[in-house]
């Protein structure tokens, strides 16, 4: 099975039998006992030669019991290499089987479910049959003595090729969204209706509607499907349904919230409160706009991005959030079959590929004011930008100094040169998650290095793309799944799309999925163009300072304020990912606890 690096040729094996060195301990012992028996006959054939011809029968008794120990030493020796051989094989039988039935207690475990909705989340069956392939046997010549082949001469490529594509260790953590029974909606009542539009791009969109979708719940509303931004950077016209699987939408909700198509007859005439709701909102705020929905009847949302806090909900209001994104949010049958028929031929059977979420757009770089590797041309047209957008707040920038502090998206030849030296070959598959790289050299800089580049517009037919070319909501979707699905992903800026993809692998089993530290990373990039480090030592400190930064489990990080904290859909982990080791542990401490109430009434 191809890994998309480079295939490692091992050589023929040489003819010549290694010996383990307490075989040459034990062969040289009985070598030196023979050649003892050998020497003493000699010595006697001189002797007799020296007594013309006569033959004497009678030896030194010494003489006699060193050559029947010959003899013996020559059968124990032979007896000793089959005893050997037999233990040899038993442990290696032993190893083998238990392998591959860990090997298949975790194909089971992925082909069966944990509950409703709690999926156990495993590692893949391919690592476990990595392992079982490291057991090789080696025949060593006519005494058939099978061991393990620790002595098997892998590589360091072949090492780094498993190493590049393996997947966190996830075994304790499982999806736990089920909807409490409690919290199933039971009442028909509802205290009005909720108009919401939705702003920002495709991603920003979604996390949005999730909020507003608990928000719904917090006060009592009937959701109408939601309204899609058709005014950003992108001004697509796709609406709700062209985007979304609309009708899986309200059946997925149906037992925690009402959704509707659109406003009943009934409150067509109803004007709208109008309302922008305030960032980072706790639950008791929409308990106040409860009250404010019972005296209106209708209450128009005009914005949905961030308008939810992360932490400090209930968990049946979190879980929820993750249903309606996770579950709910499923995208129209056109886009995710195309979808899935990119991944099929960039897989082409089994062959692994990273996602790069490669940020070097033309909006995104004027935004952040970020112009490095760029002309001086092409920093004029990215300024000019920047001031024609109102609500941009920031406009004099210093891009240098924005990107030491590492707040630039990496260009492509950072982005180059960081998956190079985290050990990823040059024909490694590249499917890039993007727009339109901007800059007259800006992509050519990273296909030098990875010439196996693919995109949306690459791996699909010119047919297959005409209903999506001008919709750039929907083209964004495709790349979303085939972010999703990769083997590995990487951004290179914490935009909303890496948000959302990294935290949708971290459900679907913490996939793996890097994130760079782009402020020591781009000093090092620095370093290595003024020569004061050489390649081998900046690959070396570029794995070192990622080796905990690769997709493993660990909780959402709370911060001073809202926006200073971890994303909850960057990171649903507390809220709708358990770790099962973790319940074990308290349910032991709890297991332990003495019984005070006990204790007091005896006191007393």
């Amino acid at each position: 099975m191809s890994s998309g690096g480079a295939t490692a040729t091992i050589s023929p094996r040489p003819t010549t039998h290694r010996r383990r060195a307490a075989d040459f301990m034990e062969a040289s012992a009985d070598s030196h006992a023979l050649n003892m028996v050998a020497a003493d006959e000699n010595d006697s054939s001189d002797s007799n030669a020296g007594g013309a011809g006569r033959h004497h029968h009678h030896h030194h008794p010494g003489f006699r019991l060193l050559r029947k120990r010959g003899r013996f030493l020559r059968v124990e020796s032979s007896l000793f290499r089959v005893v050997r051989a037999a233990f040899a094989a038993v442990v290696v039988v032993l190893l083998v089987t238990a392998l591959l039935v860990a090997a298949a207690i975790n194909v089971q475990l992925l082909n069966g479910k944990r509950g409703e909705n709690e999926l156990l989340i495993v590692q893949t069956f391919k690592n476990d049959w990595a392992v079982t392939q490291r057991v090789v046997f080696d025949v060593q010549g006519s005494s058939q003595v099978f061991m393990p082949k620790a002595e098997y001469q892998e590589t360091d490529h072949a090492n780094q090729t498993a190493e590049i594509w393996m997947q966190p260790n996830s075994d304790d953590y499982y999806k736990c969204i089920r909807r409490p029974k409690n919290k199933i909606r039971t009442v028909s009542a509802t205290n009005g209706y909720l108009l919401v539009h939705a702003n920002g791009g495709l991603n920003q969109m979604r996390t949005g509607i999730c909020d507003m979708a608990a928000a719904a719940k917090i006060m009592n509303a009937t959701l109408v499907l939601p309204s899609l931004d058709h005014d950003s950077f992108w001004t697509d016209p796709s609406e709700f349904k062209d985007i979304f699987d609309w009708k899986h939408f309200i059946e997925v909700l149906k037992d925690d919230i009402e959704i509707v198509e659109s406003l009943p007859p009934t409150h067509l005439a109803v004007k709208p409160l109008l309302k922008a709701p305030i960032s980072w909102s706790k639950a008791s705020y929409y308990r106040e706009m409860a009250r404010l929905l019972r005296k209106h009847k209708v209450i128009k949302f005009t914005h949905t991005d961030s308008r939810l806090v992360n932490n400090g909900l209930a968990p049946s209001i979190q879980r929820l959030r993750c249903r309606a994104n996770y579950e709910a949010l499923k995208y129209s049958e056109d886009i995710e079959e195309l979808s899935q028929k990119l991944v099929n031929r960039l897989r082409n059977g089994d062959e692994p590929y990273v996602a790069l979420h490669l940020r070097y757009e033309k909006d995104m770089l004027a935004f952040t004011g970020c112009s490095h590797n760029l002309t001086e041309a092409e920093a004029k047209e990215l300024r000019a930008m920047r001031y024609s957008v109102k609500h941009w707040k920031e406009k004099e920038i210093n891009s240098k100094e924005r990107r030491l502090q590492g707040g630039c998206p990496m260009s492509p030849r950072e982005a180059a040169l960081f998956l190079k030296a985290m050990g990823y070959p040059s024909n490694t598959k590249i499917y890039i998650v993007a727009g339109e790289i901007y800059g007259s050299n800006s992509i050519a800089a990273f296909q030098s290095e990875y010439p196996n580049v693919f995109s949306h517009s690459t791996l699909a037919t010119e047919e297959e793309l005409q209903p999506f070319k001008q919709y750039q909501n929907r083209l964004a979707a495709l790349d979303y799944i085939l972010a999703l699905e990769s083997d590995v992903f990487v951004y290179t800026y914490d935009g909303n799309m890496a948000k959302a993809v990294q935290g949708h692998r971290r459900f679907e089993g913490f996939r793996k999925t890097i994130s760079p530290d782009r402020q020591k990373f781009v000093r090092l990039v620095d370093q290595l163009d003024e020569g004061t480090i050489r390649w081998e030592k900046f690959a070396s400190k570029v794995k070192s300072l990622h080796s905990n930064r690769l997709g493993t489990p660990y909780l959402r990080l709370r911060g001073e304020s809202p926006r200073l904290e971890e994303n909850f859909y960057a990171n649903p982990f507390p809220g709708c990912v358990c770790n099962r080791s973790e319940e074990q542990t308290n349910s032991l401490q709890l297991d332990r606890t003495p019984n005070l109430g006990a204790a007091t009434q005896i006191v007393f």
